[in-house]
């Protein structure tokens, strides 16, 4: 897959993960269209990555939402041929606390938008995908997931979270081996201990303490990083079926 001519969707792309991820692709020649609730920091995002880039607001958990905003995305810059789903929320509780248990509300809402947003996504990127032209292997397009550590190792007060992300980690096989027939691939990448705008609202002091955690190289990843993971999953068609652990070797302890 050639990144000069890949029309990249990416939800959560107005800041962090999801925008560096645009950056990266425009900067190898390829568009960007962004998804996103937050249009404040959505439209200004486009704008700064340029004509190539575009920005549409859009709820990750609204089937008839999505549909509509991949159908005009592919309207304005051709069919997409990569989707990279970022769009995300962390809230976090444990299930029963100082307040009292954990609200049933709460729980799905996290699931609702971490892993029901990103099927939400996958499904109908994929709808669209299938009819594209193949490259030399028959590939038509790549759907990247974005897990976490946490699926594997939640903490102290991640129970929504982890299953959340842990059910992307679990729906990454299954997804590439029904899009198999159609040359659709489906990897999935689960981040460490990143920079990311839902990091950076942590006192500096905790940061410091998070980065310390991990062995090397012993900072937190930067969105940059995560952006140059998907370009070369996109340009290497052996990667299929699989989660990557992009995290420095960190293992999360229980708090």
């Amino acid at each position: 897959m050639d990144l000069k001519t890949c029309h990249a969707i990416v939800t959560g792309g107005a800041s962090g993960l999801g925008a560096a991820t645009a950056a990266a692709v425009i900067a190898a020649g390829g568009k960007a269209t962004l998804f996103d609730r937050d249009g404040e920091r959505g439209q200004p995002t486009a704008a700064e990555l340029g004509s190539r880039a575009r920005f549409r607001l859009a709820d990750v958990t609204d089937e008839d939402d999505i549909a509509a905003a991949v159908a005009e995305a592919a309207e304005a810059f051709g069919a997409p041929t990569l989707v990279v789903n970022c769009a995300g929320i962390g809230t976090p509780g444990r299930i029963i606390g100082r307040k009292g248990v954990l609200a049933l509300d709460t729980y799905t809402t996290v699931i609702m938008i971490n892993l029901i947003g990103t099927f939400n996504v996958l499904k109908a990127a994929a709808n669209v995908m299938r009819t594209n032209d193949t490259d030399d292997d028959g590939c038509r397009g790549v759907i990247v997931n974005t897990a976490s550590v946490a699926g594997y190792e939640g903490q102290v007060g991640q129970a929504a979270y982890s299953s959340s992300k842990g059910g992307i980690i679990g729906l990454t096989l299954p997804a590439a081996r029904d899009l198999a027939q159609y040359g659709i691939r489906v990897v999935t990448i689960a981040p460490g201990l990143f920079l990311t705008p839902m990091m950076q609202s942590l006192p500096k002091e905790a940061q410091e303490s998070l980065a310390a955690g991990t062995p090397f190289p012993r900072r937190l990843g930067t969105a940059a990083e995560y952006g140059e993971l998907v370009k070369t999953i996109y340009t290497n068609n052996m990667l299929n079926g699989e989660t990557i652990r992009l995290d420095g070797a960190v293992r999360l302890a229980a708090r």
